[in-house]
């Protein structure tokens, strides 16, 4: 039976940093001491003005490609887990596709909110192991910061902008060993953007351009989180065979300090077994736990053999968990004529993405005359 293995990895987040003096400075009825005292953020990331969610992709996919020594040509299917996509159609990974000139992958996008990442990597796995796919780029990537409502102190200050990036391959040994996922729809309400969809299209019944912005329910969603995440966690742990003591490093969603704490105390974890970053990025969402894992990675928190726990909850209601063991020897080197390679590609691919669409109207224009 093959497996699937983490072959390469990514990440980015814009340069655009925003700390908690920086709201205070802008208006916002909040301090530092209130935001960090209740969430352990201390600053995020925000996208610019030209930048949107397949930007962030992208970019984090090629620095996976780049460790992984692989080509875009080579990935079979690209997932895309996000719920701040660039347009409600199509979907965020074909743009990212023909981006990257991956003239070979299939491209769909997974929304499961926060849990959205391992989702994907869920479904990526099971492509490799059914034997339809070799090759998988799953990425989470964000762009909250264009959905959340910047004079609401209790939402803004939570969230970031950013991408991860992983690669998944065919492999002999197994790599992904357990999945936990689920989902309870009574709780749809609860963290929402209420205008967009089909519902409730922009613009209709007369609403206000509030219903533009994210939603939330913060305590129902803290219950929520801490009830959940423990069962998901403990039961993918019990499907890997192994056993909260057998975990070497726990990589949670970076939601919120307090909830991350008290997972680890739940699973009986020290904190020194936890990784976080929620102080640089707040919470970023289907991004936050491939950035977490990449960063986890580059500190040398990894090394052959281990087994590392990642967890995630969000919109929907939904909750996942699962349970990797890391196969690759760290640090990997990647040669210089690598990264130069990769630049001809990104100019091959926007080649080939102009020459196609010129083709594209030059048949039009033909069947038309015709």
């Amino acid at each position: 039976m093959p497996y699937a293995r983490i072959s390469g990895w990514g990440m980015y987040v814009p340069s655009n940093v925003v700390t908690n003096e920086n709201l205070v400075e802008k208006g916002l009825d909040t301090s530092d001491e209130w935001i960090t005292s209740r969430t352990g953020i201390k600053e995020r990331r925000l996208i610019d003005q030209n930048e949107a969610t397949s930007d962030l992709a992208v970019k984090a996919a090629r620095r996976a490609l780049g460790l992984a020594d692989l080509h875009p040509g080579d990935i079979d299917l690209i997932l895309v887990a996000t719920c701040t996509p660039d347009h409600s159609i199509p979907a965020t990974a074909s743009i990212v596709q023909d981006k990257l000139g991956a003239f070979r992958a299939g491209a769909m996008d997974v929304n499961a909110g926060c849990s959205g990442f391992v989702y994907a990597l869920t479904i990526a796995a099971g492509q490799i192991e059914s034997g339809r796919n070799r090759r998988v780029l799953v990425v989470g990537a964000e762009a909250l910061s264009t959905v959340v409502d910047w004079k609401d102190r209790n939402t803004c200050v939570l969230f970031g902008d950013g991408a991860g990036a992983m690669i998944l391959e065919v492999s002999d040994e197994p790599g992904i060993l357990s999945a936990s996922l689920g989902s309870d729809g009574s709780g749809a309400n609860l963290l929402i953007v209420p205008e967009g969809g089909s519902r409730h299209p922009f613009g209709m019944n007369g609403s206000s351009s509030g219903g533009r912005h994210l939603k939330m329910d913060g305590r129902q969603v803290f219950r929520f989180s801490t009830q959940m995440l423990g069962r998901a966690s403990e039961k993918a742990i019990e499907d890997s065979g192994l056993t909260p003591e057998d975990i070497d490093l726990f990589i949670p969603h970076q939601a919120n300090l307090r909830i991350i704490e008290s997972m680890a105390k739940k699973l009986d974890l020290s904190m020194e077994k936890v990784f976080v970053n929620i102080d640089k990025y707040g919470n970023t969402s289907a991004a936050s736990i491939p950035i977490a894992l990449c960063e986890a990675i580059e500190e040398g928190r990894l090394k052959v053999g281990d087994s590392v726990l990642l967890t995630g909850f969000g919109a929907g209601l939904t909750w996942s968990a699962t349970v990797i063991r890391w196969g690759m020897a760290l640090p990997v080197h990647v040669s210089r004529w690598v990264w130069l390679s990769r630049q001809l590609e990104i100019r091959l691919a926007r080649l080939r993405s102009l020459y196609r669409r010129i083709v594209r109207r030059i048949r039009v224009w033909t069947l038309w005359r015709d």
